[in-house]
């Protein structure tokens, strides 16, 4: 008997960007899957519901991978029906599975077992921020949350402006979203006034911002992040 496949499948970034986020394909498919890995159910579903979900929700089966189970998932259970030869779904809370998400696990798991595994399009803040920011798409790395401490966070800055200089290198990174303004003013009190900061901020809604200036104009220019999910990227220029 051939396996099933494990998809992969994005969810958007903001509330009411459903057409924007997914394609005909994934409408189809929402439509042929009736089995889903999920971080959060209730939004999941609302997710479904949107992207046009003619099954029935109460044929749906949902496994949950929120934080307060993760680590005592059941592999054989989650996998069973894949193993039988029915596809299954894998959807983060919001973006693309496995990306700076814990869906990677899964993944990984799925490879072990042998099960192919289909990404699909869909909306990454990360990317989407790269490409607006006007940095080099050719060399770039995602480092997550800067350390809490601020002497090691301050450490941590300086040490991605020498790096982006020295090889060219786009640094991105993200904060918790009441930390923002916190890790904004950090980051124009130490860093040169010549290296650019892109500031991308509630990608895809409707008061999407992305701008990208020096430091020193930067100063003049404080936004407002607080709470507000945004996506920070450096760039020293040689």
């Amino acid at each position: 008997m051939s396996l099933g496949a494990l998809y992969l499948i994005p969810v958007p970034l903001a509330e009411n960007t459903e057409k924007q986020s997914y394609t005909l394909f994934q409408q189809e498919l929402i439509n042929h899957i009736d089995e889903y890995i999920v971080e959060n159910e209730k939004t999941a579903r609302r997710f479904l519901k949107q992207a046009g979900l003619k099954i029935p929700q109460g044929e749906l089966k949902i496994h949950d991978y929120g934080k307060h189970v993760r680590e005592k998932i059941d592999y054989n259970c989650i996998f069973k029906s894949v193993m039988e030869g029915k596809d299954l779904g894998l959807m983060s809370e919001a973006g693309c599975p496995g990306v700076a998400d814990p869906g990677a696990d899964v993944v990984a798991e799925a490879h072990k077992r042998g099960i192919k595994v289909v990404p699909l399009v869909g909306p990454s803040s990360i990317l989407l921020a790269l490409m607006a920011s006007g940095f080099s798409g050719q060399k770039f790395t995602f480092h997550g949350y800067l350390p809490i401490d601020k002497a090691e966070r301050v450490r941590k800055i300086k040490e991605l402006e020498f790096q982006s200089q020295k090889d060219q290198q786009t640094q991105i990174f993200i904060e918790t979203p009441f930390r923002n303004n916190a890790l904004f003013d950090d980051l124009i009190k130490n860093c040169k006034p010549k290296t650019k900061l892109c500031v991308a901020c509630n990608l895809t809604a409707s008061d999407e911002q992305v701008l990208t200036l020096s430091v020193s104009e930067w100063k003049n220019r404080k936004p407002e992040l607080h709470k507000k999910p945004t996506i920070f990227l450096m760039y020293v220029q040689s």
